[in-house]
């Protein structure tokens, strides 16, 4: 809650006031002799709004009576029940609009609108279809959160009041269900602002059969109970079972004239031989509020079919001055995001190519590794050849040593010369031996040389191969990151924000005006899509619904969606093809 004081200090002489809105609370100080266009004025000029002709300030009086605060009566002389010493006042909207697009200039006055038919949505005072409740639902959703659906926890949703509970006790849908349908929705509001979100919710509401109706009870001259309702166009009578379809209706330019006396209330029409409109209502203090939204409305009504204001012009210019800048800034911001996801692309491309060099490194340190490891092994078999060799080597000149001193020895007998003889031969067949052995020996030790030899070629080859495909891979990607900005593939964002701004001072700003008025023709096209969805929506949760949950208004809804009525075409064949004496006398006869 927004709380704020104004007015002077306190004194003898001031009376606290509190004004309530549905998104703020207004304290003030007002003097004892303040009028209601005092406070009015007051309040208006601490919100920031402008369109004051749709607004006034609501209270309950002494008798529990709500009533609307006159402008030119002090506010203690209207009978406002003061507790605790203040004033509390509700700052509604008393009249509605025709059409919210063409009419709602201001976004302080679109989002009061909102907020109020949302919260006559949510508690049933308008009646809602439950497809269309689900729609309504994801634009408030939209016109909250906005974009940032990621902070939408499952079941967050379900949690706050997004649908009239008449609806979900009508079908057999768990909150999960519901969530999942307006997410659905919500999910095709991406890129919407709150106000478009806001005037999107307006657009639908305002289709509704008890949209912007005054609802009083009367009765007709044969003491029929029945409903007035006051409107924007003019006076709807509605039987006392049904407030959707009214069973005649009056607009304010077929009337000339609205008086009462007592209880009798009588509209006097501009066609001369037509007699008078007469109901009755229960008390004196209705019909005072029924005649302050006749004046009220029908002077809006004539208002509109007359050319603008200066006033009116200057807010429509800088309205339209405002939306345009925020198209233009939509454009940078988009632009900007899609820079930032480019980048982030890039970034994430890079990151790949560096985990791939990393992976490359480790792969090649790993088999210069597993290189290093052979050259060791070949050089420690190498080694133990060697010494192997060496060993055979001195064991072969051992035996010829042998040899000779068994040649230099003197046998005397043949037995001793023929044993030498044969060692002789033993130890000749044995250096032969040994000789190739030796031989062999060092054929293998030069094998494993010339092996030991290859193993370091392969180890200098693999370290130069290493290197050069490292410095190939970083010298590529310096190379890339240098030249993608001179190609002109990711241009900066500051050249992007001076080419937006060359493009709106070089006169395309009639470009971006004529966007703005394609809007009508799109939204009709929108509009179709929006039917079609709602009636796949109906058809979706038309087998879950509990007939005996239903009201009279959802049946009575549900004969006009199948007879494929709306609330235009049911005004517009009220008033085709009947005369004001016609209607009058039918609805005396009701």
């Amino acid at each position: 809650m927004f709380k704020m004081s104004l007015g002077r200090k306190k004194s003898d002489k001031s009376l606290p006031v509190k004004v309530i809105t549905f998104d703020s609370e207004l304290e003030f100080k007002l003097e004892h002799r303040a009028t209601g266009r005092d406070l009015f004025d007051l309040v208006c000029r601490t919100i920031g709004l402008r369109e004051t002709w749709f607004f006034g300030l609501q209270y309950e009086d002494s008798k529990g009576i709500l009533s609307w605060l006159k402008a030119e009566k002090k506010v203690l002389d209207q009978g406002v029940n003061q507790s605790n010493g203040g004033c509390v006042f509700m700052f509604y909207a008393k009249f509605f609009p025709e059409d919210v697009n063409e009419e709602l200039v201001q976004e302080v006055t679109q989002h009061l609108f909102f907020l109020q038919v949302k919260q006559a949505i949510l508690s049933m005072d308008i009646y809602c279809p439950p497809e269309a409740s689900v729609l309504l639902a994801s634009y408030a959703v939209q016109a909250k959160y906005g974009d940032s659906g990621d902070v939408i926890e499952p079941g967050m949703l379900a949690n706050e009041n997004l649908l009239p509970q008449r609806v979900i006790d009508q079908y057999q849908m768990t909150p999960q269900m519901w969530e999942d349908r307006i997410k659905t929705w919500y999910d095709d509001h991406k890129g919407m602002s709150r106000d478009e979100a806001e005037m999107e919710y307006l657009k639908i509401a305002q289709d509704f059969d008890m949209y912007g109706v005054n609802y009083f009870p009367i009765t007709n001259k044969k003491s029929t109970e029945l409903w007035l309702g006051v409107t924007s166009m003019g006076l709807n009578i509605y039987e006392k079972s049904n407030k959707l379809l009214p069973r005649t209706t009056f607009q304010w330019s077929e009337i000339k004239h609205i008086s009462f006396d007592d209880k009798k209330f009588t509209i006097r029409p501009i066609d001369t031989k037509s007699p008078n409109f007469v109901f009755y209502s229960q008390k004196l203090r209705i019909n005072k509020m029924i005649l302050d939204l006749c004046v009220g409305n029908h002077d809006l009504f004539m208002r509109r079919r007359k050319p603008d204001t200066m006033e009116i012009q200057q807010m429509k210019a800088q309205a339209k001055e405002e939306k345009q800048r925020r198209q233009i800034e939509k454009k940078k911001l988009a632009k900007e995001i899609e820079l930032r996801q480019i980048a982030e692309r890039e970034k994430h491309q890079l990151e790949q190519q560096l985990m791939q060099l990393q992976t490359e490194m480790r792969s090649a340190s790993e088999a210069l590794r597993r290189s290093e490891e052979t050259a060791e092994i070949y050089a420690e078999k190498s080694r133990l050849k060697e010494e192997e060799a060496l060993l055979t080597e001195h064991k072969a000149h051992t035996f010829k040593q042998e040899m000779d001193r068994l040649r230099e020895s003197h046998i005397k007998t043949e037995k001793e010369k023929a044993e030498l003889e044969k060692k002789i031969r033993d130890a000749e067949f044995c250096v032969v031996h040994l000789t190739e052995e030796k031989e062999k020996r060092a054929a293998e030790a030069d094998k494993l040389k010339n092996e030991l030899l290859f193993a370091r070629d392969r180890e200098r080859d693999a370290t130069k191969k290493l290197l050069n495909f490292l410095s190939h891979s970083v010298a590529q990607y310096s190379m890339e990151s240098l030249s993608a900005p001179a190609a002109g593939e990711s241009p900066s964002f500051e050249s992007d924000l001076s080419t937006c701004d060359l493009i709106v001072a070089s006169g395309n700003m009639e470009q971006i005006t004529n966007e703005i008025e394609k809007n009508r023709v799109e939204y009709l096209e929108k509009s179709k899509q929006v039917q079609t969805q709602l009636q796949t929506l109906r058809s979706e949760i038309e087998l879950l619904k509990i007939e005996e949950n239903q009201c009279v208004l959802d049946i009575i809804s549900g004969e006009q969606i199948r007879a494929g009525e709306t609330k235009y075409s049911t005004l517009k064949k009220l008033k085709t093809g009947n005369s004001t004496k016609a209607r009058v006398a039918f609805f005396e006869e009701l």
